[in-house]
């Protein structure tokens, strides 16, 4: 017979697993960017090694990209079926992997294939990170919960600027030492991901009853791998694309994907050959722009969280987040090259990319609003393999623009009308909800 009050207790007492899940996810992507942010400082000296051209070079840069987009979509559809936490695992695995590799890379060719294989590996994180939030967190605490994993992608790129930097520094200006160095790192962490990660917190040990009730109460419906939810209408995952919600997020997820990939993969050599600092200047320039990118990610899923609670609304408060701060995002990017000092146009940048992380985690959420969670992974896959297809068209474009009549003022001007571009079609057309679904 039981002891009064001693199952009461046991029961009530929550743990906290949902935390540590966010934690390792928040590491892991964090060596995602600082992965991606390495060949950034590292343009200058790979450049004037072999001498390549900046369209040269930015074929390389984009070459990342024509990968990561249909691996995103790949690694949502095998997360659908085989669960996130082993797909996140051996794509870090992949990843690190690849990003020592490109230590090797001894021309245009060689580094054009490494960097194929380095954006496949990476593919995945986005669309997979999505569906961990959405499988641990209820969804009172979803947009936090998301804001706070993908700060840890600028956060990556503040840490990771400097950290190369001082290795390159510490190694007389040797470009291949940092990739070995976090491409080790990546293994490493790789290795606790498969410890602490499960895909829900239905297998997971460590979760208590009463932390799984919590979680449970107010999960989106359908959010877990086998779990249809109340409201799933069992459609195919690719008529979800033709929804409103979902196609005007895709171009201005797009619009948000062209600012990042051209500051994340330029900017850096905009800052050495157009304002001519040195590298121990770049190792704080670099990296003061990202840390403003980490601070608008975590408050700006704690925002919208604060919207819905207070309307009682989902779709609205994120979608109008993301129309004005990308809008706004954009005509700030446009005038970077405008800024007479380098000290400006740094916290210029610092600025927009504040703006553009804002919005970060809401792309996900409105897809995550307007779709069932068993085709969750393959939706939000699809919309990034749409919107990254700017990570193949900014990097190379910006290359023949910047060495085009327009300079870096046009590029960025180009970038901007781009992002502005997407913010209008959501404003215009995206406030549609989802078709009504089948009793």
């Amino acid at each position: 017979m039981t002891v009064p009050g001693t199952t009461a207790s046991v029961s009530t007492k929550r743990s906290r697993v949902r935390f540590a899940v966010l934690a390792s996810n928040f590491v892991i992507l964090s060596l995602n960017y600082a992965d991606r942010a390495v060949i950034g400082v590292a343009a200058p000296l790979i450049i004037a090694e072999f001498g390549f051209s900046n369209a040269a070079f930015g074929w390389i840069l984009a070459a990342f990209a024509f990968t990561y987009s249909p691996f995103g979509f790949i690694g949502g559809w095998l997360a659908d079926r085989h669960g996130p936490a082993k797909v996140m695992g051996w794509a870090a695995i992949a990843w690190s992997c690849f990003t020592a590799l490109t230590a090797a890379g001894v021309g245009f060719v060689s580094l054009l294939l490494i960097r194929l294989l380095f954006g496949a590996g990476e593919g995945p994180q986005a669309t997979v990170t999505a569906k961990i939030m959405h499988s641990w967190f209820p969804k009172r605490e979803l947009g936090t919960a998301v804001g706070i994993a993908n700060a840890a992608t600028p956060l990556g790129g503040a840490i990771g600027t400097p950290v190369v930097v001082a290795i390159l520094g510490a190694t007389q200006g040797n470009w291949r030492i940092p990739f070995v160095v976090f491409g080790a790192l990546g293994v490493l962490f790789a290795i606790g991901w498969f410890v602490v990660v499960r895909d829900t917190p239905e297998q997971h040990r460590w979760v208590s009853p009463a932390e799984l009730a919590h979680i449970r109460e107010d999960r989106v419906p359908g959010a877990t791998v086998g779990d249809d939810g109340e409201h799933a209408d069992h459609l195919p995952w690719w008529q979800y694309l033709t929804r409103p919600a979902v196609w005007t997020t895709a171009v201005a997820y797009f619009g948000y994907a062209w600012i990042l990939w051209t500051f994340l993969n330029w900017f850096p050599t905009y800052l050495v050959n157009e304002r001519g600092i040195d590298l121990d200047e770049l190792a704080v320039a670099g990296a003061v722009p990202w840390v403003g990118g980490c601070i608008g990610l975590a408050l700006g899923g704690l925002f919208t969280d604060l919207l819905v609670r207070r309307t009682g609304r989902s779709l609205g408060p994120r979608r109008w987040t993301v129309v004005v701060c990308l809008a706004a995002t954009g005509l700030l990017f446009g005038g970077i090259g405008l800024v007479s000092s380098t000290v400006g146009a740094v916290a210029l940048m610092t600025v927009v990319v504040f703006l553009l992380y804002f919005t970060g985690a809401q792309y996900w959420l409105i897809v995550g609003e307007a779709v069932p969670g068993p085709t969750y992974g393959s939706v939000s896959g699809a919309v990034q393999m749409f919107a990254t297809t700017a990570s193949i068209i900014a990097p190379a474009l910006t290359g023949y623009l910047v060495d085009s009549s327009l300079g870096w003022t046009g590029t960025f001007a180009f970038a901007a009308a781009v992002a502005l571009a997407g913010a209008l079609l959501l404003a215009l057309f995206g406030n549609v909800r989802s078709t009504p679904r089948p009793a």
